[in-house]
């Protein structure tokens, strides 16, 4: 009896491990996911790492992409489902502090000109009007003749532009004038 117990306790066991969602690694505290699924497209953990600013760190981003590669000029312009994600980690992060910064963003990624996607980057802009706490979870999902799906804790906000926009949008991270240095490093899957 009592074997029978223990076999049953281990099968158990390991049903439950395996009905557990799979984490690639855990960031700032944040358990981020080995693989992201939308619209039927299957991505994976390409690298994530933590966005920090004056010591402090603000939040962890993840690029998902349909298979590792470690170019962020490929990742740019890959006309192809990708997605990064940002769990925000701060109580630091206002919806001011965070459309700033954004904004600074696109200008780095664009060379300061936007006049090819103003409408598209003040569209999306719009999502970060409402307030932003600790715990929220923005997931920038790129999708081939759908343009960039918004959603901020698994709600879809909003769908914006084309590849042009996407360009410009995952340059903030990625592009030779980041957000961070090392957080487009960790993206890219280098450290």
């Amino acid at each position: 009896m009592k074997k029978t117990l223990t076999a049953g306790f281990s099968i158990l066991l390991l049903a439950g491990s395996l009905a557990m969602p799979a984490y690639a690694l855990n960031v700032g505290g944040v358990d981020v996911p080995d693989t992201y699924s939308t619209m039927g497209h299957e991505l994976q953990l390409n690298g994530a790492g933590t966005r920090s600013k004056w010591f402090m760190n603000l939040y962890v981003g993840g690029l998902y992409v349909p298979e590792k590669v470690n170019d962020a000029e490929s990742v740019i312009v890959a006309d192809e489902p990708q997605a990064i994600t940002l769990h925000i980690i701060s109580g630091m992060i206002t919806s001011e502090r965070m459309t700033e910064a954004t904004m600074d963003g696109f200008k780095a990624a664009t060379g300061g000109d936007l006049s090819r996607i103003q409408v598209e980057v003040d569209q999306f802009m719009a999502v970060f009007q409402e307030e932003i706490r600790e715990g929220d979870v923005f997931d920038l999902v790129y999708l081939p003749d759908i343009g960039v799906q918004v959603f901020k804790n698994g709600e879809q906000r909003d769908s914006v532009g084309d590849l042009e926009f996407k360009k410009a949008l995952f340059g903030i991270w990625l592009s030779d004038r980041p957000a961070q240095k090392d957080l487009k490093e960790r993206m890219l899957g280098k450290r």
